[in-house]
C-alpha cells in the first residue's frame, strides 16, 4: 500500500480538511507541515524530551522523527523519583485544522495516524503506552487516564498499549455506561480493568521492533442521544479492531469532540515490576490527521 493509504486508510473522497508531516504523502485537502511543536499545536509538555532527529533506516519517507529515550528502570512519568523515560504531550493539530474540528459540529468523524519505530533489540518487558486520540468538553478531555474516575461522561482518551511479546490493544478511557462496556466486551479479546482503563482488542495485533509501524485511530462521535460511535484500529492499513455502537457524548454536539492527539510513551502500569528493562529508544514520525466527509445526523434521516 501506498503511504497515503496506510496514513489515512479510508476512501480519501471522504476527506473533508486533513493535514500531515509525511513527504511522501499527496492529497487533496491534505496540507503538508513540519514535524515540530509549533505547527502541530504541541502544549502540556511533560518533564521528559521529545527532540526531532534523523531515526534509524531514515529514507525520504522518514526523514527525521520525534525520539523517546527509555533509560533503564524508567516507568510513569507520575513517578518523580524514576530515571525519566518516553514523553507525553498533547497535540492539537495545526491551527486552522484545529478551527475545522470545532466547526464539524455534531456529526464528527475524524482519522489520526502516526509511524512508530522501536529499536532492535527491544524489550518489551510487562507493558507500555503509546499515543491516540483524545477529546470531549473543553478542559475535561485532558488528564482522562491514570485510573481518572471523575467526570468521565466528559472525557476520552483511546491510547494503545503494548504488552509482552509486543501484544498490543486499545487501552480506553470512555464514559463509564453499561452500553460502552458491552459495546467494547463484543470486541474479541476484551476486558475491563477494574480502576483504570478498558482493555480492548488485547492481541489482535503484534508489534515488532526493527521496522516501521503505521498505527491509524478512526473516531467516529455518536450522535446525542443515540448509541452510534464508533472507534477502529488500523495497523500498516489493515482494520484490526471496530468498536461500534458506542456513547462518547451524551451533552451538547457542539461542546464534547475529538481534541486531538495524546501523544504519550512510557514504560507502565506504575509499579517497578513494569519499569524499562534497559536503555532503549523508539521513534515517531508521519504523524497525520483528517476530517471526514459528515453523513446525515438521525434527525436528519
Amino acid at each position: 500500500m501506498t503511504a497515503a493509504n496506510v496514513l489515512f486508510p479510508i476512501p480519501h473522497a471522504q476527506i473533508v480538511s486533513g493535514f500531515t508531516t509525511a513527504p511522501a504523502v499527496s492529497l487533496a485537502h491534505v496540507a503538508h507541515v513540519a514535524l515540530s511543536d509549533s505547527n502541530l499545536g504541541v502544549h502540556k509538555v511533560s518533564r521528559h524530551s521529545h527532540d526531532v532527529v534523523v531515526p534509524p533506516y531514515a529514507d525520504s519517507a522518514h526523514p527525521a522523527a520525534w525520539e523517546a529515550v527509555f533509560a533503564q528502570g524508567s516507568i510513569n512519568p507520575g513517578n518523580k523519583t524514576a530515571p525519566p523515560g518516553g514523553f507525553g504531550f498533547y497535540m492539537h493539530g495545526p491551527e486552522t485544522w484545529r478551527h475545522e474540528l470545532e466547526r464539524c459540529g455534531g456529526r464528527q468523524e475524524v482519522v489520526m495516524s502516526y509511524e512508530v519505530l522501536f529499536e532492535d533489540g527491544w524489550e518489551w518487558q510487562r507493558g507500555g503506552k503509546l499515543p491516540g486520540i483524545y477529546g470531549g468538553i473543553g478542559a475535561f478531555a485532558y488528564g482522562c487516564s491514570g485510573g481518572r474516575q471523575e467526570s468521565r461522561c466528559k472525557c476520552f482518551d483511546l491510547r494503545l498499549m503494548w504488552r509482552q511479546g509486543g501484544k498490543s490493544e486499545l487501552y480506553a478511557y470512555i464514559p463509564l455506561n453499561d452500553t460502552n462496556t458491552a459495546a467494547l466486551l463484543n470486541v474479541p479479546q476484551s476486558h475491563r480493568n477494574p480502576d483504570y482503563g478498558f482493555s480492548v482488542g488485547r492481541g489482535l495485533w503484534t508489534f515488532a521492533p526493527g521496522h516501521w509501524t503505521v498505527v491509524a485511530e478512526r473516531v467516529r462521535m455518536n450522535t446525542v442521544g443515540h448509541a452510534d460511535g464508533e472507534i477502529e484500529v488500523f495497523i500498516d492499513g489493515q482494520s484490526v479492531l471496530h468498536a461500534t455502537g458506542l456513547i462518547l457524548r451524551d451533552t451538547d454536539a457542539a461542546e464534547s469532540s475529538v481534541q486531538g492527539l495524546h501523544f504519550q510513551t512510557f514504560f507502565g502500569g506504575s509499579s517497578e515490576e513494569w519499569a524499562c528493562p534497559k536503555d532503549q529508544k523508539a521513534w515517531f514520525t508521519n504523524v497525520s490527521g483528517a476530517i471526514l466527509r459528515a453523513e446525515p445526523a438521525h434527525d436528519e434521516l
